[in-house]
Order: structure tokens, then sequence, then C-alpha cells
């Protein structure tokens, strides 16, 4: 989908997503079949490098990248990290790395149409009246299957992925929404079940809502 250059047509779809349940890969696909970019850990890649700034020097950097076309094209020149699994890491709480991070999630919506995954984005971006926000939810033994094939491991290791990456997730969410809890459906525009939707399914339902929305 080709952009016209008017602030006013951008729109951002967010994605939290249980692990196992293909958010992600619903997230890339959306973003494929909409012709926008889908960005996920470069955002924490680049608030990570940033979080080490001072502000004088964030601010300069800053101006930079935005004379440059903002956050988006810095962004799509860092290498792709690999999938994040959280495993056996509990959740420690980085408030310059997050204020970092919302800034890049800001200004990649006021610049372009684009599909964010994770990082609290639809909380950073509430009250943005063209941002859609998804949570895609799934029954466990759904994602243990996925887990296991996806990462080739055991029915055990894949629930231990899974009930850590998920309390990692809810507590990265409670403690920087200010007490909200991650599955509230409130937070959220749509929840699909992405085994009873199915994986195209829920694309295309998150596609339809924009077109509800008059967003495409």
């Amino acid at each position: 989908m080709a952009e016209t250059g008017n602030e006013q047509e951008h729109f951002v779809v967010t994605f939290a997503r249980g692990f196992g349940t293909g958010g992600k890969e619903i997230a890339s696909k959306l973003a494929k079949e909409l012709g926008i970019h889908c960005y996920e850990n470069r955002i924490l890649t680049l608030a990570s490098q940033m979080s080490g700034l001072d502000e004088e020097i964030f601010r300069e950097v800053d101006e930079k990248i935005r004379n440059k076309g903002g956050f988006a094209s810095f962004l799509r020149g860092l290498p792709k990290a690999k999938s994040y699994i959280a495993r056996n890491e509990k959740f420690v709480s980085d408030d310059k790395l997050f204020e970092y991070q919302s800034k890049i999630i800001e200004n990649l919506a006021e610049t372009e149409s684009c599909v964010i995954v994770g990082k609290c984005a639809d909380y950073v971006l509430r009250g943005n009246p063209r941002v859609v926000s998804v949570y895609i939810e799934a029954p466990r033994a759904f994602c243990l299957k996925r887990t296991m094939e996806k990462m080739g491991v055991t029915e055990e290791v894949a629930a231990a992925t899974i009930t850590q990456t998920d309390k990692f997730r809810a507590d990265y969410y409670e403690y920087y929404t200010g007490g909200n809890y991650w599955t509230n459906p409130v937070n959220y525009d749509i929840t699909l079940n992405s085994e009873k939707v199915g994986i195209e399914g829920c694309v295309d339902m998150v596609k339809h809502l924009l077109e509800l929305k008059g967003l495409i």
C-alpha cells in the first residue's frame, strides 16, 4: 500500500500476543499484505543503544534521525534480532530504556503506517484514533504444539518457555502501564483466538477491522 505523505493517512496496528499463539506470524503476514513495515526487536535494539546516551547526545541523534526520515529508516538499517525467548529471564524495569522505546514508537506512528509487535505499543499510542490494537490468544495445547514444532523442543521445555515468557510480558506490561494487566480485553480493539480463527483468518479479520474504521 502506497503512502500518500499526508500524516493523517498514517495508521498503526499494534499486536500483543501470548507465546506460541502465532501472533508474530500474524503481524508479519498482515504487514506484508498491506505493504508496510513490521517492527519488533529492532525497536528494543535501538532503544538499548540510545538509553546509554546522555540527554544532549540523544537530542542530537534524535534531530539527525528525524531529518533523515525518522527512526523508521534508521531501524531498517539494523539487523533483525533472532526470536526472543525469555526462558529463565525475569522482568527487571528500565525506565530509561522504556522512555526511548516509547519515543521511537511515537515517531513511527507520526511518520509511517506500520505494524508494531509488543513493547506496550497499544498503551504508548493510546488515544490515537488511527491505531488499531490487537491481542492474540490461544488455548495452551495449541501454543504447546506450535512451540514444540517451531523450537524443536520437548513439551516440558515448551511449557516452561511459554510460562516464563508470558510472565515476563505480563510483568512488563503491568509495570509500564501503571498496574493494568496485559490480557485485559478492554486494552484492545479486538482479541482473536488464533486456534479457532486460524493464522490467515486473523490477518483477514484485522484487515476487515481496518476497513471498518476507514483506515485502509
